[in-house]
């Protein structure tokens, strides 16, 4: 049974940074895909960014955010850069069952997410 943490949410100003991990357990980096998706209050959820052969990224994220992995410590980053109020979200990362290589798609398996972390931007 596979488990994901995240970690490195908070509340940073506009124009601010972040850095979320996400330590993947029970899946391998070297055959899944990891995703980071996010939820603001009343919003739908919203895939960000994923990273398997290659990274994907959402346009509301490209060029601001960076995704990153490393194998040995089975982790995955997000480092989030120019921090914007509408970036603020509840971010959760997940084991993607599908890699389209275009898209993220997130899982439908409730135990391939992790639990979240709050991400709030505001000045």
């Amino acid at each position: 049974q596979g488990k994901l943490v995240e970690s490195g949410g908070g509340l940073v100003q506009p124009g601010g940074s972040l850095r979320l991990s996400c330590v993947v357990s029970g899946f391998s980096l070297q055959s899944f895909a990891i995703g980071w998706f996010r939820q603001a209050p009343g919003k739908a959820r919203e895939g960000v960014s994923c990273i398997f052969r290659s990274a994907l990224y959402a346009d509301s994220a490209r060029g601001r955010f960076t995704i990153s992995k490393d194998n040995t410590k089975n982790t995955v980053f997000l480092q989030m850069n120019s921090l914007e109020l509408e970036d603020t979200a509840v971010y959760y990362c997940a084991a993607l069952e599908l890699w389209p290589g275009s898209r993220c798609v997130p899982p439908n398996k409730s135990d391939y997410w992790g639990q979240g972390t709050q991400v709030t931007v505001s000045s």
